[in-house]
């Protein structure tokens, strides 16, 4: 049992756009009086993750409760990155209640979480636990083969696919360091897709971890919070393809940042931009849109060929007005192409 003196921390991991963001915002918005800080973590030259929590309406997504780590993916800049971080956290007069670390969706949980054993943080944080956000469509669609030995195989065969699987890799570590799963949007899922899904993510976790059915990734912060796994003290029991490796990169993703004006029709923004991700093969795209005469700023996410849009907040006096997007995809994407099709 964890040290009831630690500061309890949750990492929230999952793959691109399985929902992780909503989850931080609904928990925060019922905290309760909770003094949440949170560490997000954002893949990409621009911090749009962090800016969607800043505009969440709700003061403890305060700028002083928020730090963004936006150099890179928070398991490769441990030391450069999330130690100084959690130093001047923790260095502040008030210590929060609890901790909550968005990771990239590129993040390896496993190396984050042996950071807490460094001496300056074990003495006063504890892994509460490893909740990893699962995009229930993606994975009944098949994302991640049953067998990845056999698709592995498949590949080789054919010189013309690619040989590796890192977002499966990827897919299976967050699974395999998980305390609790969250099937999210199974509320666009048939039943059938539901179970099968199910059946993808059990043949990864260890034994006893709970999978929670969730729509719009809403789960009582008294479920999230307070599993004291303590996972710092459990890295033997969770198993990753990179244990034997010192390090790892990213070097198969690629971002590309890409800054406009106001449009006038988003609806044409977001048809090109569809256009787009199925012409290129982009994985993610998030950002926000400046929509002329409009005094709100329009949101933007997408998972593949899924684009979701929204509303969220009025611009402020002090930021500029313009539209912001992030696109992640394999290493190779052509950006001038991109661009050319996006901006029109």
């Amino acid at each position: 049992m964890p040290s009831l003196h630690k500061i309890p921390a949750t990492v929230v991991t999952g793959f691109l756009g399985s929902g992780k963001t909503t989850l931080v915002r609904h928990l925060l918005e019922s905290a309760r009086g909770r003094r949440i800080a949170l560490i997000i973590n954002e893949f990409g030259d621009l911090g749009i993750d962090g800016e969607l929590l800043k505009g969440c309406g709700d003061p403890r997504c305060a700028d002083g409760n928020l730090f963004e780590l936006a150099n890179g993916c928070i398991c490769c800049t441990v030391a450069d990155e999330f130690l100084p971080t959690m130093r001047a956290l923790l260095d502040r007069p008030e210590a929060p209640d609890h901790i909550v670390i968005e990771t990239s969706g590129l993040a390896l949980p496993k190396p984050l979480v042996k950071a807490f054993n460094w001496p300056e943080v074990r003495s006063r944080v504890t892994v509460d636990g490893v909740v990893a956000v699962i995009d229930g469509p993606a994975t009944a669609a098949g994302l991640f083969a049953a067998d990845p030995d056999a698709v592995t195989a498949q590949r080789a065969a054919d010189e013309s696919l690619d040989h590796e699987s890192p977002l499966e890799e990827l897919f299976e570590d967050q699974l395999a360091c998980a305390d609790l799963v969250l099937l999210n949007k199974t509320d666009l899922m048939a039943p059938e897709d539901v179970s099968g899904a199910l059946d993808e993510i059990r043949t990864r976790l260890r034994p006893g971890i709970q999978v929670l059915h969730t729509a719009n990734a809403r789960v009582a912060p008294e479920v999230l919070l307070g599993l004291e796994a303590a996972a710092e003290d459990d890295l033997e029991s969770r198993p990753s393809h990179h244990d034997t490796e010192d390090d790892h990169d990213h070097d198969d993703f690629q971002s590309l940042a890409l800054e406009m004006d106001g449009v006038a029709a988003p609806e044409v923004l977001i048809e090109r931009i569809e256009r787009a991700v199925a012409a290129h093969n982009i994985l993610r795209v998030k950002g926000f849109i400046h929509v002329a005469g409009k005094p709100m700023r329009l949101v933007l996410q997408g998972v593949g060929k899924r684009l979701h849009w929204y509303f969220d907040r009025e611009w402020r006096p002090d930021e500029a007005r313009r539209t912001e997007l992030v696109i992640i995809g394999h290493a190779g994407l052509d950006g001038a192409a991109i661009r050319r099709a996006i901006a029109g």
